[in-house]
């Protein structure tokens, strides 16, 4: 039976989810451009995921283009009514894999149609504006306009709830005088950790935070610190690292992606994993050596 229910819950607009999610953006080709390398295997991960109790799934459109989405349909449509998918919307794919920005009212406005035609659903239950004012990392700039254009999508009833991703600070006060702000997605993990002061202000508000590349992303988490702890807890670094971003504030959400079975299954394990005092304090000073 799966542990997953140990990992916690938080709100996700009016919704209630577990704390541990799955991220679809491995499912995609090489790059997150064009279709998976094994189609079945895909579409096993996310059936398991379902079924092993995950019910917040965070995807996108431009994760492919379109193909995460449609393997997200083939796999669970009709969807199961606690199933919430997360997509977002501001960047497009370039013909040489390249992201690029999409704010344009128009490119907005297709952007979430396009979620919706390849989701086969009447509404989205989260949209998050993915800001690229730089491509790698949040940098400042004003929102207003693509926020007021999904905004006013949201109105429309297209939209249910609204996230922010790649974002500073001032830009989640800039977006919560626009609309209400559900979640906010940036890269945040054991090593990486610029956030530490965002995440207890939102917690403090009840919003959700959701650290994309928990495990480090396209470059995995290397640290001898980390597989020392993983060692001697009998298990693997990238579960210590899952289970140290759980403890590490109630309201993080977590979407590890993986294109593998078995892997997604060890992820789903790390909501069992407890840190005793001694890891926690020896994980710590893996973001003091981060350069």
């Amino acid at each position: 039976m799966s542990s997953i229910h140990q990992s916690g819950t938080f709100k996700l607009g009016e919704r209630t989810v577990k704390r541990l999610g799955y991220g679809a953006m491995q499912l995609a080709g090489p790059g997150v451009f064009g279709p998976p390398k094994d189609r079945e295997e895909a579409l096993r991960v996310l059936r398991e995921a379902v079924a092993a109790g995950v019910d917040h799934i965070d995807t996108s459109d431009f994760y492919g283009p379109h193909v995460t989405n449609q393997l997200i349909r083939e796999a669970l449509h009709p969807y199961p009514d606690d199933l919430v998918i997360v997509t977002k919307v501001g960047a497009r794919r370039g013909e040489d894999a390249s992201w690029l920005p999409a704010f344009s009212p128009e490119a907005l406005t297709q952007a979430v149609h396009d979620n919706l035609r390849n989701l086969r659903v009447d509404a989205l239950d989260v949209v998050n504006l993915r800001l690229m004012f730089d491509v790698h990392r949040p940098a400042e700039g004003s929102i207003e306009a693509p926020l007021t254009v999904l905004a006013e999508l949201q109105r429309q009833g297209l939209i249910r709830h609204i996230g922010l991703s790649n974002v500073t600070a001032a830009q989640v006060k800039e977006g919560q005088r626009i609309c209400e702000i559900v979640c906010v997605q940036n890269h945040y993990n054991l090593a990486h950790r610029a956030d530490d002061t965002l995440i207890d202000d939102l917690a403090r508000e009840g919003i959700a935070y959701v650290p994309f590349f928990p495990l480090g992303g396209f470059t995995p988490l290397q640290s001898a610190t980390l597989s020392d702890v993983a060692a001697r807890l009998d298990t693997t670094p990238m579960q210590v690292a899952l289970a140290w971003l759980l403890r590490r504030a109630p309201n993080i959400l977590l979407i590890p992606g993986t294109s593998s079975v078995a892997h997604l299954r060890e992820n789903l394990a790390a909501a069992a994993l407890d840190l005793p005092a001694d890891a926690l304090s020896e994980l710590a000073s893996i973001a003091e050596s981060a350069i």
